[in-house]
């Protein structure tokens, strides 16, 4: 299997930038497949920006909504109801309102435990794939949305959980959070993740540079270890950086 490409970092002024700069890439990479795109969203706050971006109407209009499907990287175990349900913020924000319903995938928590939710998002996944295994020179996603949180995990991967070092499932139930809110969670594995043509963090604001500058000196970190098999591109703002905007 090829090696992981390094880590591009672009840097921009504050979180509009971000939004705008990370809604133009993704934006680069449906008119890059002419085909069937799959994008793999994620959770959290850093990324209401971009999905406001993409509901309105300078972007919602340009996207071939027939032709995208919509994954979610990882999932709070709680009701589709519930407000920390991450696909339930971006189909609030916009995937309801322009993305036919049977293109967007979440991660069901209708299930007994988050394995089982898991075993069954693994399938989905598969059979949207048409293979079992992952073929690195045909990825699965052609953009992968990435946060990175303040112990430097990302999905729901934290950093000394066995769920890091999955190398054969593409999905895994996590029993519990390292972080809060500490409910159980679902998500998809280094290797399904990285399994994209382009891997796009998004760290924005100050409370994220003592995690920024935590990541250049732990390479075991989660974060650290999720690169694509394509182009991985972090998008930081001067804040997270520690520097202030002229």
């Amino acid at each position: 299997m090829p090696s992981p490409t390094p880590i591009n970092r672009i840097v921009v002024a504050d979180p509009v930038a971000l939004a705008d700069a990370a809604a133009k890439r993704l934006m680069a990479r449906i008119e890059a497949n002419p085909g069937r795109i799959a994008i793999c969203l994620t959770g959290g706050s850093s990324p209401k920006q971009l999905y406001r971006l993409l509901a309105s109407e300078a972007y919602s209009k340009r996207i071939p909504w027939d032709r995208m499907h919509w994954f979610i990287g990882d999932e709070r175990f709680v009701s589709p109801a519930d407000p920390l349900n991450n696909m339930a913020m971006a189909r609030g924000i916009f995937l309801d309102r322009f993305a036919p319903k049977d293109h967007i995938h979440p991660i069901l928590t209708d299930v007994a435990t988050p394995d089982q939710s898991a075993e069954r998002y693994q399938r989905e996944l598969q059979t949207f794939y048409d293979a079992d295994q992952l073929d690195p020179t045909r990825p699965l996603f052609d953009l992968v949305l990435m946060g990175i949180g303040p112990d430097g995990h990302t999905a729901s991967l934290f950093p000394g959980y066995p769920a890091v070092n999955e190398t054969e499932r593409w999905v895994v139930g996590v029993p519990q959070a390292h972080v809060d809110p500490f409910v159980p969670r679902v998500s998809l594995t280094l290797p399904a993740l990285a399994s994209c043509r382009e891997m796009l963090f998004e760290l924005a604001g100050h409370e994220k540079h003592a995690i920024l500058a935590k990541l250049s000196t732990d390479e075991s970190l989660p974060a650290n270890r999720a690169r694509s098999l394509g182009e991985t591109v972090l998008l930081v703002d001067q804040a997270a950086l520690g520097e202030k905007t002229a």
